[in-house]
């Protein structure tokens, strides 16, 4: 129960710290095209210097030539500045190496300062790049720690977690996101608790359904057995009285295992179009012994040519269950009106009948499982409602019941 929600915390811790780390490299790359472009304005700077520190000294050659020769010409000089003979070791008798040093001083020191500059700034460049992926690592195992501990401690069944982050970075959505899963496994937890009262609940109505018809059978069969000189009246009233009890038995466990198939999601319906008219005469056929034993007239009233789509089958299931109740709390030669309608929301059954009513206490409970109201025969057993409202909202519907001393009044639509 637990594995799931955390599988999806860790999916999302997973993609969080990508994002996070995408912010990092992002940073980073953009430091790097700052340095670069620094490199690149430095050289075109140091270029610049060593471009005029040529040109002063060749202007300065220049002079000394115009003072000491005033008859040469422009074209000469040019000859001579251009010239491309390469005589290493003229220089060499001076005391300079042309392969070590350059003949220009100014160019040694220039050279000197920028490698100074340029080695420092790489030096601090790299420092930050460090630092940066330092703080981001460091953020990185101080948060994954936290969320850590987190997990431990809802692995451990304590939901209550409070995580408080109003930031929006992409760590505190994970908190959040967390947050949710820890209220989550919380709501589970009770849910599951409740289930499990619920269950043994339904246990207790199940076992005690049963217990009471097959008591009374073993009893009525024990008289039968002990009494060898029973009278053939009494023993065909018993015989009558047991077939009761299994009939009711037989409508009681099909009805569980109808319920247990709704509880369990293994109920797929099959819609078919149909005419609210067929769904309503099938559901009365099902019922009419019992209407001619109370001498009960059923009417219906609406358009014969109004459709329903539907699964026919569980929807003559639901409306008969709901027909049958409302048959068994008629007094005999009682009519039971049956009404339906449709608009361009939903298709209305409204099945009336002028009974005794039901109580404001047992209203609310009507649907429940196993409650019997005041009013309820005997032979109920409390579920052929509970089984109808499971039908009917599993088939897209809802129903109601409005009640008073004059009658009850079940209304369903099917959205």
């Amino acid at each position: 129960m637990i594995l799931l929600p955390l599988l999806k915390v860790s999916v999302i811790v997973l993609m969080k710290n990508k994002i996070k780390l995408k912010k990092y490299l992002i940073i980073t790359i953009i430091f790097s095209l700052i340095i670069n472009i620094s490199f690149i304005l430095l050289n075109i700077y140091e270029y610049h210097i060593y471009n005029q520190n040529y040109n002063q000294k060749i202007s300065s050659i220049v002079n000394i030539i115009n003072e000491k020769y005033p008859n040469i010409t422009e074209e000469e000089l040019i000859n001579i500045l251009n010239n491309q003979e390469d005589n290493p070791e003229l220089l060499t008798k001076y005391g300079i190496d042309l392969n070590k040093d350059s003949i220009i001083l100014s160019n040694n020191q220039a050279f000197n300062h920028f490698l100074i500059i340029e080695s420092s700034f790489i030096f601090f460049s790299l420092l930050i790049i460090i630092i940066i992926f330092l703080i981001y690592n460091h953020h990185q195992e101080k948060e994954i720690k936290n969320l850590t501990k987190y997990l431990e401690q809802i692995n451990n069944h304590n939901y209550d977690l409070n995580i408080d982050s109003m930031s929006e970075d992409e760590l505190s959505i994970l908190k959040n996101e967390i947050y949710k899963t820890t209220i989550m496994l919380k709501e589970t937890a009770n849910n599951s608790t409740t289930d499990k009262l619920k269950l043994k609940e339904s246990l207790e109505d199940i076992s005690h359904q049963l217990k009471t018809p097959l008591t009374s059978i073993l009893v009525m069969l024990d008289n039968l057995i002990d009494d060898e000189a029973m009278d053939s009246s009494t023993r065909v009233d018993f015989l009558r009285d047991i077939h009761r009890q299994i009939i009711n038995l037989n409508f009681l466990v099909q009805s569980l295992l109808k319920l247990s198939k709704f509880d369990a999601n293994t109920i797929t319906f099959i819609n078919e179009e149909t005419t609210i008219d067929h769904l309503l005469k099938e559901s009365i056929k099902n019922v009419s012994p019992l209407c001619d034993l109370k001498n009960i007239k059923i009417d219906v009233v609406g358009d014969l040519s109004l459709k329903l789509k539907c699964d026919i089958r569980w929807q003559i299931e639901a409306l008969t269950n709901i027909i049958k109740n409302c048959v068994e709390h008629s007094p005999s030669d009682s009519p039971i009106l049956i009404e339906y309608n449709q608009n361009n929301i939903y298709s209305q059954i409204v099945i009336t009948d002028y009974g005794e009513g039901i109580s404001k206490q047992d209203l609310k409970h009507i649907f429940e499982r196993f409650y019997k109201g005041k009013n309820a025969s005997s032979d109920s057993v409390g579920i052929g409602l509970a089984l109808a409202k499971t039908i009917i909202n599993a088939n897209n519907g809802t129903i109601e019941v409005d009640s008073n001393k004059q009658g009850t009044k079940f209304i369903i639509k099917y959205y």
